[in-house]
């Protein structure tokens, strides 16, 4: 490919400006597609993984209800000795809380807030790696007293920025002391709005609101993220044991680590991706067809010239060089403008969503050869056919 080729291909381009840039529209949008799901992608991916960090990454939870729950009433909710065993039983971990929860409506004077109400003991706020900005959490000499602890999202309802540390706030006929507010995590892609809650005593919420010993939820803290995989394996053996289940049947709960709900998270990510990927591939092969199609026209519109070039010594080989080069340049401008057009998409995206932006440098550079690519294969049978016209047809051509 010398220079004039390049130069006629551009001054070809550029007198059909507006027949150039609607052939590239499906190049555009094809690779555009791409590269902002790639982008939008890697915001996700990091996105979670910071957000283990503020979950705990070591953290292991027990669930009840395993693969055979759904109709055979095997979803019998933890009790005392469940957490007991998995306590007393399971090695290298450190923290252990029960937790049990419901959907609330708070208030407090005229103030109402429409939230999740968490119970556990002491550890709860070890394991889940909260912190205070007001006050303080409640120790376990309080595990019976009705106090609780509060999100920021439900301090704001329900004081709109005024003292909440020592006032009594009601949820239906039950009431509570308010110790302490929580250090605000923000929102999470595996669990929305973390600071949407209000934290009080297992002891008495089981007592006072839930009218019964029910446990729904085991949280643990693994030593280290190695010890992750044995804590695991330790716990369902615990609680194996502790509910009777034999050796024949199968778990009647679930135990996964974060990472796990995590990996789970990215995979129904990856479906959506994988969907919307299969349709832009379908625009990149119409582009494609586009392509060739355009070329064809214009093999018929130059067929004269193509006679005069081949009639004063140009060989076949310039002749589909030229149409090559063309085809080729054709899809490399879409597909840069597309990578332009998916990026700034992908910007716009996380910046609604609150994601980071990790534009991948791999993709750009593929999706960059591979529209060239492209290029040349859907633009290899019109330039064939241009090297191939008979000069001497291609003169009378009219």
């Amino acid at each position: 490919m010398n220079r004039t080729t390049i130069r006629l291909a551009l001054r070809e381009l550029w007198a059909n400006k507006l027949r150039t840039f609607l052939t590239c529209l499906g190049m555009i949008i094809g690779v555009g597609a791409v590269i902002a799901l790639v982008t939008i992608g890697n915001g996700v991916s990091a996105q979670v993984q910071l957000e283990l960090e503020s979950f705990g990454n070591n953290l292991v939870m027990a669930f009840p209800g395993g693969p055979d729950a759904r109709g055979k009433g095997s979803d019998v909710p933890f009790d005392s000795d469940d957490v007991a065993a998995v306590r007393n039983g399971v090695p290298g971990i450190l923290d252990v809380t029960a937790v049990a929860q419901t959907s609330v409506q708070a208030t407090y004077g005229g103030y109402k807030a429409d939230t999740q109400l968490e119970s556990g003991e002491a550890a709860y706020f070890r394991i889940g790696l909260w912190r205070m900005a007001e006050g303080r959490a409640f120790g376990e000499s309080e595990i019976g007293r009705s106090v609780c602890v509060l999100g920021k999202t439900v301090r704001e309802k329900l004081f709109a920025g005024g003292e909440a540390i020592g006032k009594r706030i009601r949820f239906g006929r039950v009431s509570c002391d308010v110790i302490g507010v929580l250090k605000s995590k923000g929102n999470s892609l595996l669990t929305g709005d973390q600071d949407d809650l209000i934290v009080m005593p297992l002891k008495a919420f089981q007592r006072r609101v839930q009218g019964n010993a029910n446990i729904f939820t085991i949280q643990v803290s693994a030593a280290t993220r190695e010890d992750l995989p044995r804590v695991i394996e330790g716990v369902r053996h615990a609680l194996r044991q502790s509910r009777g289940v034999g050796a024949d049947q199968a778990d009647t709960f679930t135990v996964r680590d974060i990472q796990g709900l995590a990996a789970q998270a990215q995979s129904v990510f990856g479906i959506v991706t994988l969907f919307v990927s299969a349709v832009a591939g379908i625009s990149l092969v119409v582009g494609g067809i586009g392509i060739m199609n355009i070329m064809l026209v214009s093999v018929t519109e130059r067929t004269r010239e193509i006679g005069i070039r081949l009639a004063i010594g140009a060989q076949e080989r310039d002749v589909l060089m030229q149409f090559l080069t063309e085809a080729m340049m054709l899809s490399t401008l879409g597909g840069v403008i597309g990578i332009a057009f998916g990026l700034g998409i992908a910007l716009v995206g996380v910046a609604l969503i609150g994601l980071p932006y990790y534009p991948s440098l791999g993709i750009i550079v593929g999706a960059t050869l591979f529209s060239a690519a492209f290029g040349i294969g859907f633009g290899f049978f019109p330039a064939r056919r241009a090297a191939k016209l008979n000069p001497i047809d291609a003169l009378r051509y009219e």
